[in-house]
């Protein structure tokens, strides 16, 4: 269901997702689920405000968050406290909510345009939103209150802590990464070497290096220490890499190899240790790869794309494993912790895959729009989700 399908056509007044869900009756004898979702799948008719059509609606979640009032764009989840949850939205606002209840905890204001990128410090300290509008706000997290507001030189992209200390990393639209220490709000270091927005970066997990990638074709491997480039490799340059945009990005938990996927429908392995070796090109998608990911318990690695496909390729041999098929557009993956598990977000649904089979475990349905964003527990159980029918989901298994 869309949101033309739940427009009021005499009145012209939207009807909140919330009211939705609360008009909805349930009933969890569904036959059709696998088994692994039979608790957890429901199903309910909803008539329109006309009363001339049903539409069916799938729920499987078991909690949600409704207090955006715009596409929610990207949500966190605490690394300790895992019921605390951080959501930002078109709406210019963040939330810090309880994915056990739904409960609101602090509103997090201050942007004036949306709120695309939010996370949580590695110890949890603190919590950070970048927005349209150039801003990085960072609140604390035990009491929502501002701690420093930083201003970067164009619409902040992406957002990173470093994995051992309060350092913030964030890529911007004019082709700058800046790093800032917190709470003072000091700038340590602006990174320029791109000619292109800076789509995707992070530091690498031994937090000694910063990767990003951009629409100018290239990955850069920076010191974050003296903001010198260590390495870059561009399309533009070699013709073995990319030459469309970076759109994703994603760094081994050894810190030596990063994986790329492009707008062009092809995903780079390069060594960082080896002068930037190019040693795999992953080739059978044909729309653009929108998320890549290693796995961090098998020599596997994955690729997701907009032709609907989720690839597992095995690193020792560079060759295609197991093909996963969605019914839409893959938009995001993440592998779960030291498991062949990995979780995807596909157009309205959530997808729980084992990468040795190529079977879809589990399937979650609740969403009346697509899904922009999703985080998983550290024990791959929960799954909070972020969509732009305004609302965010919970699903556990």
């Amino acid at each position: 269901m869309d949101e033309q399908e739940i427009f009021d056509q005499e009145n012209e007044e939207f009807i909140e997702r919330k009211d939705i869900y609360e008009e909805v009756t349930f009933d969890n004898n569904d036959s059709s689920s696998n088994a692994m979702n039979e608790d957890y799948n429901y199903e309910g008719i909803i008539e329109s405000e006309d009363h001339s059509e049903a539409i069916e609606l799938i729920d499987n979640s078991i909690q949600g968050f409704f207090a955006h009032k715009d596409s929610v764009y990207s949500i966190d989840m605490h690394p300790i406290d895992q019921n605390i949850i951080v959501s930002g939205g078109g709406d210019d606002k963040g939330y810090l909510w309880r994915s056990d209840t739904g409960e609101q905890l602090y509103e997090l204001s201050g942007h004036t345009d949306s709120v695309t990128s939010v996370k949580f410090s590695n110890n949890g300290e603190y919590v950070a939103g970048g927005g349209m509008d150039g801003k990085i706000l960072v609140w604390e997290v035990n009491s929502g209150n501002l701690v420093t507001s930083l201003d970067s030189s164009d619409e902040i992209m992406w957002i990173d802590w470093h994995p051992k200390g309060a350092i913030l990393l964030a890529g911007t639209n004019d082709g700058t990464v800046w790093m800032w220490q917190i709470p003072s709000g000091n700038c340590m270091n602006v990174f320029s070497g791109h000619a292109g927005s800076v789509t995707v970066g992070q530091f690498t997990p031994d937090g000694k290096k910063i990767v990003s990638g951009s629409n100018d074709c290239s990955i850069i491997l920076w010191d974050p220490k003296t903001a010198s480039s260590i390495l870059k490799i561009s399309g533009g340059e070699d013709s073995r890499f990319h030459q469309s945009d970076i759109t994703s990005l994603a760094v081994n938990k050894e810190s030596n190899l990063v994986l790329t996927g492009s707008l062009d429908c092809s995903s780079k392995l390069v060594n960082l240790n080896s002068g930037g070796m190019i040693l795999g090109s992953f080739e059978d998608h044909t729309e653009s790869i929108e998320t890549v990911g290693f796995c961090n318990s098998h020599p596997l690695a994955a690729t997701g794309s907009l032709d609907n496909k989720l690839n597992i390729w095995d690193l020792n041999t560079m060759r295609l494993r197991q093909t996963c098929q969605h019914d839409g557009g893959i938009i995001k993956l993440k592998w779960h912790n030291d498991s062949p598990l990995l979780t995807t977000c596909s157009d309205k649904t959530i997808h729980v895959w084992d990468s040795r089979t190529g079977n879809n475990e589990i399937t979650w349905h609740g969403h009346q729009d697509s899904i922009l964003d999703f985080a998983i527990s550290n024990d791959g159980r929960k799954v909070v989700t972020a969509s732009d029918d305004h609302v965010c989901l919970v699903f556990s298994t």
